[in-house]
């Protein structure tokens, strides 16, 4: 079977701008850099196998990682990635985590334990990943409700997630936020209204520039929210202030059962910002979204202004658990992905093409990543629900309450003091 990788590649013949798009129909070779999980390659040196773990070296992208929008030559990101032997096992163990705590959290849900909404993240793990592994450890970030791994790589615990999705007082927003409600100091959501977080990214981001932090804030969106429009006033209002944002754009080709040539006019997303420059990436090699975030939390924070990213990856499941995701795709087109472009199985080839360490090794990542999210299944599962007196708690910042408050019925009355 023909990888799903190039044939987003491949021109379609006779294709026209104004032609008429199927219900399935794939990407077409202009709009995306490629999306193969294994291309990177050893620069300096060519062997690695006696280097120490902490060593550093360095990797070369493929050219085609990077795509861009009103950026000359020397303003790119290099394509060379200084990594080591330890750091590409980080990234591997991370990847791993967070889809063996996605794929828990999908059987929890239909085992009836998850109620609600629950969007998983399979298959996109590389964006997580990549992008803690290229921010600064104070940088902000705010998305959506596909967030359980930002959650965790912003600081969470997978414990604190699966608690969460349980409603349990152990849970990250004490089992009160549920899915898509989850923070940490410098992760703010988690947002369930569709594009509503990207202003408050604009907004957290003129809140940095205010208090001069130097630290740059990535506001991140999906395709399904692109044509809202606060997207584009939040766009307006962090160019006309030369706010430090970071604009990332996570496409996985699908609003909830819509496709994206079906919904945008302009497909090219990190050309949408009008004056504001752009970086497509390729979000499924975790080292492209690495070095593509690292590179843009410098740029903005030079005084350059705001910056939007598109990260271009792919998810396996469907747009919640409610969806199964294959009326509106095909299943062959789903396996080729897996097949072809799986970010976690790309980045393993190169860990065992370059000796960074055998399989035996990542074997064992493999059964504590496992062993790991199991253990904090059942410490969820332990943790009480939270008691009745705490629904009146966290509606306001703490210290700031009024001296009481009503409930449903005005007989109904909580005194803070």
């Amino acid at each position: 079977m023909a990888s799903f990788a190039k044939a987003v590649l491949r021109p379609v013949a006779g294709a026209s701008r104004g032609a008429v798009l199927s219900r399935s129909a794939l990407p077409s070779a202009a709009r995306f850099v490629h999306m193969t999980a294994d291309s990177t390659s050893l620069a300096s040196p060519t062997s690695i196998h006696d280097i120490k773990p902490t060593e550093t070296f360095t990797t070369q992208l493929s050219p085609e990682s990077f795509k861009a929008h009103l950026l000359s030559e020397d303003q790119l990101p290099s394509l060379e990635v200084e990594t080591s032997k330890e750091h590409l096992v980080k990234l591997y163990e991370e990847m791993v985590k967070m889809r063996r705590m996605e794929m828990a959290a999908d059987q929890l849900y239909k085992q009836k334990l998850i109620r609600g909404f629950c969007h998983l993240a399979i298959g996109q793990e590389a964006v997580a990943v990549g992008m803690e592994s290229g921010m600064k450890p104070s940088d902000k970030l705010i998305t959506a409700y596909r967030c359980h791994p930002y959650t965790v790589q912003r600081g969470g615990t997978i414990k604190s997630v699966i608690a969460e999705l349980f409603g349990r007082e152990a849970g990250i927003s004490k089992g009160k936020g549920g899915s898509m409600h989850m923070f940490t100091p410098t992760f703010f959501g988690g947002n369930g209204i569709v594009g509503a977080q990207v202003p408050v990214g604009a907004g957290i981001a003129f809140a940095q520039q205010y208090m001069n932090t130097q630290d740059a804030v990535f506001s991140m969106y999906g395709d399904g929210a692109s044509n809202q429009g606060q997207v584009f006033e939040a766009f307006n209002m962090a160019k006309l202030w030369n706010l430090p944002c970071v604009f990332v754009c996570e496409n996985n080709k699908y609003g909830m059962g819509t496709s994206a040539e079906r919904s945008s006019m302009n497909t090219k997303y990190f050309t949408r910002g009008d004056v504001i420059p752009g970086l497509q990436v390729n979000g499924m090699d975790v080292l492209a979204v690495h070095q593509a975030t690292e590179w843009a939390s410098k740029y903005t924070l030079a005084g350059n202004g705001p910056l939007i990213l598109e990260m271009v990856t792919y998810r396996y499941g469907g747009h919640s658990l409610s969806d199964p995701g294959t009326t509106y795709r095909t299943r062959d087109e789903i396996a080729s992905m897996r097949s072809s472009s799986d970010p976690i199985q790309g980045l393993k080839t190169k860990i065992l093409e370059w000796s960074v360490t055998d399989e035996g090794s990542l074997k064992k990542i493999d059964k504590a990543a496992k062993e790991e999210v199991d253990q904090a299944v059942e410490e969820a599962k332990q943790s009480p629900e939270p008691a009745v007196k705490d629904l009146w708690t966290d509606i306001y910042y703490k210290g700031t309450e009024p001296d009481w408050m009503r409930g449903r019925e005005k007989e109904e009355i909580h005194r803070y003091r």
